[in-house]
């Protein structure tokens, strides 16, 4: 999979991914012990984006399963086409007849309709949901189990015992063991405590907002048409924004949808008058909307003053 924690780095920093050192390491023991990825952290940081990356560094497809809540092992492993069984039913209803032909009692009927049982319980009839694609797929995955914290403690059970032996039982077939076993990555904002078991299961990785450096990095990676020193001023203020007590703290993706918005109105400072008018791609609430604009009038004095320019003016007002 990967040579060594630097090979991933370099291989995630190809797809736009900036990946810390602790990141990277995480990433090359758990396909290297094959073991699934717990990722934790706030949202928007990143951690969806890390599974995708990882199947795009190692070339494999990526199978993705979103939690939410009332999920359960149907909607997430297979569903039986019931219809699809009673129209092939209903197309063989004169070679059925043929099979019973010679067989002069009920029982010799039933032991010859069993013995056409593969007809019509087979994986014809299965519509394979995440879960089962990934364990019967012909080659090796990367299974995304995003949101885990969203679904029932019930259904963290099931999802544990599948990741425990990889392996699924199916009534109308049996046990189906996975041909390659996956990469396993789930993900969780903390909405609810995880078991201990599930945490036990899997290498645990903790993703928090990035650093100046790190978030500017990113920006150069995901956004590189956009001037190097709008991107220093707009990740001063997204990371003061951070600080305060939002509804909806801004993410690595708010980010990058507001320096990409300024860009394309052309805006090349924070104190231009267009400026407010564009904090619905940072901020989700009409509450955080004035808090942030009141956090941004504070950022312009301040560089106002350091410029020596005074305090005073302010466009935004």
């Amino acid at each position: 999979m990967f040579a060594s924690i630097e090979d991933v780095i370099t291989r995630f920093a190809t797809h736009g991914y900036i990946a810390s050192r602790r990141l990277a390491t995480v990433v090359y023991l758990a396909t290297g012990m094959k073991k699934p990825v717990l990722v934790e952290g706030p949202a928007g940081v990143g951690k969806t984006e890390l599974a995708k990356v990882l199947a795009l560094a190692v070339e494999l497809p990526l199978v993705r399963l979103q939690c939410y809540e009332g999920l359960d092992e149907g909607k997430a492993l297979y569903e039986w086409e019931y219809a699809k069984q009673l129209l092939y039913t209903q197309i063989l209803k004169d070679k059925i007849g043929d099979v019973l032909r010679d067989t002069s009692t009920l029982a010799g009927a039933v032991e010859r309709i069993a013995r056409e049982d593969a007809v019509f319980f087979s994986e014809r009839f299965i519509l394979p949901r995440p879960l089962l694609k990934a364990i019967s797929s012909d080659r090796p995955t990367v299974l995304l189990v995003d949101e885990i914290d969203k679904a029932d403690q019930e259904f963290e059970a099931f999802l544990l015992e599948v990741l425990s032996d990889f392996q699924v039982t199916v009534p109308e077939l049996g046990t189906l063991k996975a041909n390659h076993i996956p990469l396993v990555v789930l993900t969780s904002n903390n909405a609810r405590e995880l078991s201990d078991a599930l945490k036990r299961r899997c290498l645990h990785l903790y993703v928090d907002f990035p650093d100046r450096d790190q978030e500017l990095a990113i920006i150069g990676a995901k956004a590189p048409e956009a001037r190097r020193e709008l991107a220093e001023e707009v990740v001063s203020v997204v990371q003061s924004l951070r600080k305060l007590d939002l509804k909806k703290t801004p993410g690595i993706s708010e980010t990058l949808d507001w320096i990409k918005a300024l860009t394309l109105l052309n805006i090349e400072s924070l104190d231009h008058e267009l400026v407010s008018e564009t904090f619905d791609a940072i901020v989700k609430y009409e509450g955080d909307v004035r808090r942030a604009q009141e956090q941004l009038k504070e950022y312009l004095r301040g560089a106002r003053a350091r410029r020596g320019q005074g305090s005073d003016r302010d466009l935004l007002n």
